[in-house]
């Protein structure tokens, strides 16, 4: 029963995820903002969204295990984006490869990728050293440096020169707006493309959305408390292995549609950027609301985040492009931290 309830929690968590992911990109088209911006910055953090609603609901449940599995969720979106993520990526390229239709080489613009893992090494290697080193001063000034950090981010993300490629890449990313869609089928009418909605529509769909993920994230906690208590599992490491790999990583299945657009730097900077938001953002509501030690299963976890990071920049910094054959280096390194978890049970 309880894999089941996981099961449901999971779809409807995505589900949510797709409607405010699609909400917020129409609210930030309201508000005037750049297709790049709409595309990469606000799509980043809406499929990022479900790994911050988690931890607050895991620690907000009041559970044993819910610092856990809060803790879990924190630290497995960057160790996921940074591994099996551009496992997929590297894994498309080939297949695009085929018949030349592509270059098994990534060609995203090298300034807006260097950039997000510059910052993602900085933000989470700061992470890192406030779960050995516990001062309670330290982890309330990381988090404010964190939060300025990743707001410094996004605006130099936005006044790059180097934006002008991700908001050429981005335009018409935004698909219509599926509340507005609903209704018109609702009403009997034809369906037009991308026509603009009004912005009480958006902003609906977005508090609805949020609610859905809320209702979805608590079902969720409950469930991997109930099966981590009885198949004598951890729970930090079974919510670091399942919650990104559930909810995040089919989001970034919009990477691949976009690599065979060649469309490399949205591709990619749909996964470095939300790199960026969950070493700083998630990351602070660890530090305030959970003692936030990293040992054991979410030390090793970290570290093999920062060291796929690591790869990814000094092959940038060198080379210039991303090869297949290393993204697919960063399966690797997954494989190799779930052999190290079972090798534990």
């Amino acid at each position: 029963m309880e894999w089941v309830e996981l099961g449901v929690s999971l779809v409807l968590i995505l589900a949510a995820a797709e409607y405010f992911t699609n909400g917020v990109e129409w609210v930030g088209e309201h508000f005037g903002l750049s297709e790049g911006v709409v595309g990469s910055v606000l799509a980043a953090v809406g499929t990022a969204l479900p790994e911050t609603i988690l931890p607050l609901v895991a620690i907000a449940l009041g559970h044993a295990s819910g610092k856990e599995i809060g803790v879990g969720a924190i630290l497995g979106a960057p160790f996921m984006l940074s591994t099996l993520a551009m496992f997929v990526v590297g894994v498309s390229v080939l297949v695009f490869a085929r018949g030349g239709r592509r270059s098994r080489e990534v060609q995203g613009d090298r300034r807006v990728l260097l950039q997000d893992l510059g910052y993602f090494l900085a933000m989470y290697t700061l992470a890192v050293v406030a779960g050995l080193y516990h001062a309670k001063w330290f982890k309330w000034t990381l988090a404010g440096v964190l939060a300025v950090g990743y707001a410094v981010y996004v605006l130099r993300h936005l006044r790059s020169p180097a934006e002008r490629v991700e908001e050429t890449e981005a335009v018409g990313e935004v698909r219509p707006l599926y509340l507005m869609r609903m209704l018109r089928r609702l009403r009997g009418g034809r369906e037009e493309a991308r026509l603009q909605p009004p912005a009480w529509a958006s902003i609906t769909q977005v508090a609805a959305s949020l609610i859905g993920m809320v209702a979805g994230a608590r079902v969720f906690v409950v469930g991997v408390d109930h099966i981590a208590s009885g198949f004598h599992l951890p729970p930090l490491a079974l919510a670091l292995l399942i919650a990104p790999v559930a909810t995040e990583l089919p989001e970034k299945f919009n990477s691949v549609i976009w690599l065979r657009r060649r469309k490399d730097t949205l591709a990619l900077g749909n996964i470095t950027g939300a790199m960026v938001f969950q070493s700083t953002f998630p990351v602070t509501i660890g530090l305030l609301l959970t003692p936030w030690r990293l040992t054991g299963d979410a030390l090793v976890s970290a570290i093999v985040a920062l060291a796929a990071g690591a790869v990814l920049w000094l092959t940038l910094k060198v080379r210039g492009t991303l090869s297949a054959r290393l993204l697919l280096g960063q399966g690797v390194l997954f494989a190799g931290y779930v052999a190290y978890v079972v090798s534990r049970l």
